[in-house]
């Protein structure tokens, strides 16, 4: 965060450029700076999650255009070590969530996939799978703790972005909360 001389604060989170450029009026709206400014006193109060570096690693690691596939999910893990900043993912060595482990059951029953020992889906992301939870952060050890700090409006933006920039996108919404969204998706030109 930084002061500009007019008085205003301005956002500029690590973001790849191509989602920069795209969300860049969402950082100076309103909603986003009182975002920011809860999630200032939330970590002088609690332990946030992921940590400050990874909150937009959907972003960093799918970028806008080369993103195939949405998997929309609720929040962040909000174990210690968990939550990577990536939807359903966790870092290497870290168990898998129950979660995870039935997505994996599931590709493993449907697809006949081998269950993977590693958790960490980036492999995903840098494939076109931009794994994006409705909430960017949560309070450690705290499910949801954040869904209502602002992060709903930010990445319903996202999801107006992508319906209207993209053609031939597969979204799924797995969760109740992230079933949701499905209301911005354009369904004529999504599935």
């Amino acid at each position: 965060m930084t002061l500009e001389e007019s008085g205003k604060i301005t956002i500029q989170p690590k973001i790849e450029s191509t989602w920069l450029k795209a969300l860049a009026d969402e950082f100076h709206q309103s909603y986003f700076l009182k975002l920011k400014e809860q999630l200032i006193v939330e970590k002088q109060k609690y332990v946030v999650l992921p940590p400050g570096n990874k909150i937009f690693s959907a972003f960093n690691t799918t970028p806008l255009d080369k993103v195939k596939v949405v998997i929309i999910g609720q929040d962040p893990y909000h174990g210690i070590g968990q939550a990577n900043g990536l939807c359903f993912s966790v870092s290497e060595g870290i168990a898998h969530p129950p979660s995870l482990s039935n997505i994996f059951k599931e590709l493993e029953s449907d697809l006949n996939l081998p269950y993977p020992e590693s958790g960490n889906l980036e492999h995903w992301a840098n494939q076109g799978v931009l794994l994006l939870n409705s909430a960017l952060t949560v309070r450690k050890g705290e499910a949801n703790s954040h869904a209502d700090i602002g992060w709903n409006l930010f990445t319903d933006a996202v999801i107006r972005i992508l319906s209207e920039k993209k053609e031939n996108l597969i979204f799924l919404l797995w969760g109740g909360f992230a079933k949701r969204k499905g209301k911005i998706i354009d369904r004529s030109r999504h599935i």
